[in-house]
């Protein structure tokens, strides 16, 4: 078992669902599905899409895909977001254009990651 595996593995046991599957181009497409999402979005929850990239953990991951039908409040659309497709993965979804400040390949993990998402997602509300 890989990397890429062993971390897939972790994430689906403290996230019920997730799953990771490898791509043609040997990147992992890492899905998580009923991410709750604090006040100030709607729906409440989505599934989080990701791509763990050849050569992860040195190689790490950046932007994400949610939903197409994910909003602010008041139906507006978050900053830094388009339609777009994701490679090897359903269509179309929200692209979130956000990239990691810090990395840290010998600590941080798939389940790090989808942290990262999900405090992005506090500081929007």
């Amino acid at each position: 078992m890989n990397i890429v595996e062993e971390q897939g593995a972790e994430l689906a046991m403290k996230r019920p669902g997730a799953t990771c599957v490898a791509n043609p181009d040997s990147s992992c497409l890492v899905t998580v599905p009923n991410v709750l999402l604090p006040a100030g979005w709607t729906p409440n929850t989505v599934t989080v899409r990701f791509i763990a990239p050849v050569g992860f953990p040195t190689a790490k991951p950046d932007c994400f895909w949610t939903d197409a039908n994910l909003r602010l409040d008041g139906g507006r659309v978050p900053q830094n977001t388009g339609q777009t497709q994701l490679p090897n993965g359903p269509n179309p979804l929200l692209w979130f254009s956000w990239h990691l400040q810090k990395w840290d390949p010998n600590t941080d993990s798939l389940l790090t990651y989808l942290r990262v998402i999900e405090n992005r997602f506090l500081e929007l509300r």
